[in-house]
């Protein structure tokens, strides 16, 4: 086991046993309010049931943090969906509980009265006041527990509260981005160019193929000029991608329609298929390749590659797009199709203009306090979704913090990181709305500079 694998241990092991004990903690629950229950076969049955389902969610933990296959995960469609809702509103229900529970206890202790030493041998003060007084204070007291009882509900409320809304109304809710694009170097005929881009579709249980239809039928209602689809078609292997790709070939572009495969792609074993059924369906699957696409006399460098993974199993750093550089061009601007947003810096230290990607999901669920947005998407990339950019040709092993905010007058490399239509884990959506973007392109100032 190397260093890399030991820290990944190190961890993953606690915020395994955060999750599972939250399990417990709603099983144990669950376990006396059964209890009540008069009939003896009806609470043996249900007990039953309870043992079986919360095993079956730690299975599902315990997979989802050591195992690598995440298609074993996976295979059961439609069930660990709603596992993954179960355990993300639990998880956050038992947290917000706890800090209530926490802050009462601490509220209590700092309240309560200093005890006193009393005198045996002093007399015993008999006063009227003090029968009043004590049951004043056992009022506050009650009203406090009230309190403290109403807040704690509230609190392990919201979270299956805005759950159920993420999964019923959130997730459906699909939205059009238009965003233009200054690129660098993009000659004046292609000023205008609009691009329609999909991603991480996931269909499947939470994803039917009617719903791709419709957000296929509102990215063309954009009219766009070319129409890209950048990976996730399907969650595991059981996961209907013929039915997904024969939708996006509903896709109407008068410059074609082309994609790149993601990570779920691989996880289903299905980067082959995939690229055989985009060809059978009249589209381009871009597979460490390159075509030229022209517009009104211009041309462009359409550049498509597989999921780039930063890490070996092992552990070991890989070097993102190692292969893309032979298909750069220096004449003419260049568009890449790439799943993970982590490849950026190394795109635009290759001298690659635009990059198109998705993955993160704007991670599903997005929320502002005091100015600030949290998402879960920023523990993995720190392009979460929309637009950034960063120097041509800028060492990718520079962050872009390091990065200072007038750099030099070089052009700047563009990402643009789609918020995706599915789901992965919970089936919710909050603050995060499922995405059909329409991209068009704009002749950047030679001046351009990064900021």
């Amino acid at each position: 086991m190397n260093a890399f694998s030991v820290l990944r241990l190190t961890a993953a092991v606690p915020l395994l046993l955060l999750f599972l004990w939250a399990q417990v903690y709603w099983f144990r629950l669950l376990w006396r309010f059964v209890g009540c229950i008069q009939s003896q076969n009806l609470r043996r049955t249900l007990r039953t049931l309870m043992v079986m389902g919360f095993g079956f969610v730690a299975t599902v933990l315990v997979a989802t943090f050591f195992v690598s296959r995440r298609d074993l995960v996976w295979g059961l469609p439609g069930t660990v969906g709603l596992v993954g809702l179960w355990i993300t509103t639990a998880f956050v229900s038992w947290v917000l509980i706890s800090l209530v529970s926490g802050i009462a206890f601490i509220t209590r202790r700092a309240l309560r009265p200093p005890t006193r030493t009393l005198d045996a041998s002093a007399p015993a003060v008999h006063s009227p006041i003090l029968p009043p007084l004590r049951a004043q204070r056992d009022e506050v007291r009650l009203d406090r527990r009230r309190f403290v009882q109403a807040a704690t509900t509230l609190a392990g409320a919201i979270p299956f509260g805005t759950g159920a809304y993420g999964f019923l109304i959130g997730r459906h809710n699909y939205q059009v981005h238009q965003v233009d694009l200054p690129v660098s170097g993009l000659p004046p005929e292609l000023d205008g160019l609009r691009i329609a881009q999909l991603s991480d579709i996931h269909i499947g249980s939470y994803m039917s193929a009617a719903e791709v239809r419709r957000a296929v039928g509102l990215a063309n209602e954009l009219k766009p000029d070319l129409a890209v689809v950048t990976g996730d078609f399907v969650t595991g292997p059981n996961d209907p991608l013929e039915s997904c790709i024969s939708e996006l070939a509903r896709l109407q572009a008068s410059l074609g329609v082309w994609g790149c495969n993601g990570n779920h792609e691989i996880y289903a074993k299905a980067q082959e298929k995939a690229a055989e059924l985009f060809v059978d369906h009249g589209m381009k699957l871009l597979r460490e390749e390159n075509a030229e696409v022209s517009w009104r006399g211009g041309k462009l460098n359409l550049i498509g590659v597989d999921y780039q993974l930063g890490r070996t199993r092992g552990g070991r750093r890989m070097i993102m797009l190692a292969r893309t550089g032979a298909l750069v061009r220096r004449d003419i601007p260049n568009i890449l199709l790439s799943h993970n947003p982590n490849s950026f810096p190394r795109a635009a230290e290759l001298g690659i203009e635009l990059m198109l990607t998705g993955h993160t999901h704007g991670g599903q669920v997005r929320v502002e306090i005091l100015d600030h947005d949290f998402s879960p998407a920023h523990f993995m990339t720190p392009y979460v979704a929309g637009l950034y950019k960063r120097p041509l040709g800028c060492d990718s092993t520079v962050s872009d913090r390091e990065i200072p905010a007038a750099s030099s007058p070089a052009p700047a490399g563009l990402v643009y990181v789609n918020r995706g239509l599915g789901t992965i884990g919970a089936p919710i959506r909050l603050g995060v709305p499922p995405e059909i973007s329409l991209l068009t392109l704009r002749c950047a100032s030679k001046r351009l500079t990064f900021s």
